[in-house]
């Protein structure tokens, strides 16, 4: 079995701004996220975080576009 994580951050200090990004995307959907463990989220509340961060991502690659 592999021990590889798909979650490590290759670069150190993008972990802080991925944090903030994620904080971003939570306030914008309406998700109350606290700073480190936040299991108590349902998987609607999750989802719409990764959502709004998969949005967010794609908006910014396609005006770099233009």
């Amino acid at each position: 079995m592999s021990n590889n994580n798909s979650n490590k951050i290759m670069v150190p200090n993008a972990r802080e701004a991925m944090n903030k990004f994620k904080m971003e995307a939570a306030n914008e959907v309406g998700v109350n996220l606290k700073q480190g463990y936040n299991g108590d989220l349902t998987s609607k509340q999750a989802g719409s975080v990764g959502g709004q961060m998969v949005k967010k991502m794609i908006e910014s690659y396609e005006n770099g576009m233009k």
